[in-house]
């Protein structure tokens, strides 16, 4: 990837939801909701804290996290579709 995001800034890539629900009901698109899980494929050096000095972020690349429903920026990077958001938008890490 040729993006590097800076200060706490973390790239996210959505982890498609199931197509079909627990029963075997297949779910169509169009009443798919955006998945709120990812996974972290960039993370920034960290963000400053009042004495200057950088502290360093929590998530690391690899990391699947969970996210907002409505959080972060979504752009398209190298044909994909990927999520730009503050460290502070994501609610949580997912323990493999």
């Amino acid at each position: 990837m040729k993006f590097r995001p800076l200060h706490d800034r973390v790239v996210v890539r959505r982890i498609e939801a199931e197509e079909k629900t627990a029963g075997g009901i297949i779910i169509p698109d169009t009443a798919k909701e955006k998945p709120q899980e990812g996974e972290v494929v960039a993370v920034g050096p960290g963000a400053r804290d009042e004495s200057g000095k950088v502290v360093a972020l929590d998530v690391k690349a690899g990391d699947r996290v969970l996210f907002g429903k409505w959080s972060g920026t979504e752009v398209r990077i190298d044909g994909q579709d990927l999520l730009i958001m503050k460290e502070s938008d994501i609610m949580g890490v997912v323990a493999k």
